[in-house]
C-alpha cells in the first residue's frame, strides 16, 4: 500500500500542525429518565490537518500526483503520524478536490485532511 509522499526535508507536515480524535457515543433514554450510554466503535477516529507552505514545484507536483492516484477520497493509503510515528494502514483523503497555489517562485502551498477509516 502506498504512503503519503514526504517533503525534501523528510517531513509529511509543517507547523502549525493539527490533529483530532473523535468518538461516537450512543445514548438510549428510558421513560423513567435513566440513560444508557454505549460506544459505536471501540477506538477514536483520527484526522490530521496537513498545511504545507514553502513547497517547490516538485513537492507540490508529487502531492498532486498522489491525490490523483488515490482518486480523491476514493483510494486508501498508509499514513505515519509524525508525533508518535504510529502507522495507520487504512487512511484516505477527506476531499475530492485538491487545491494549491504558488505565491511566488519556490513558494507553493496546499492544505488537505487525512482521515483514518474504519476497517
Amino acid at each position: 500500500m502506498s504512503t503519503l509522499p514526504k517533503l525534501k526535508t523528510g517531513a509529511v507536515m509543517q507547523y502549525p500542525a493539527a490533529k483530532d480524535a473523535s468518538y461516537s457515543t450512543g445514548i438510549v433514554k428510558f421513560v423513567d429518565g435513566a440513560e444508557q450510554r454505549y460506544r459505536d466503535f471501540k477506538a477514536p477516529l483520527r484526522r490530521w490537518i496537513i498545511r504545507l507552505d514553502l513547497l517547490d514545484e516538485a513537492e507540490l507536483s508529487a502531492l498532486e500526483d498522489f491525490f490523483l492516484d488515490r482518486d480523491g477520497r476514493f483510494g486508501s493509503f498508509t499514513f505515519v503520524e509524525p508525533w508518535t510515528e504510529t502507522e495507520y494502514p487504512n487512511c484516505s483523503l477527506d476531499s475530492d478536490k485538491f487545491e494549491s497555489d504558488f505565491v511566488e517562485e519556490m513558494r507553493g502551498r496546499t492544505t488537505f485532511v487525512v482521515r483514518e477509516n474504519r476497517a
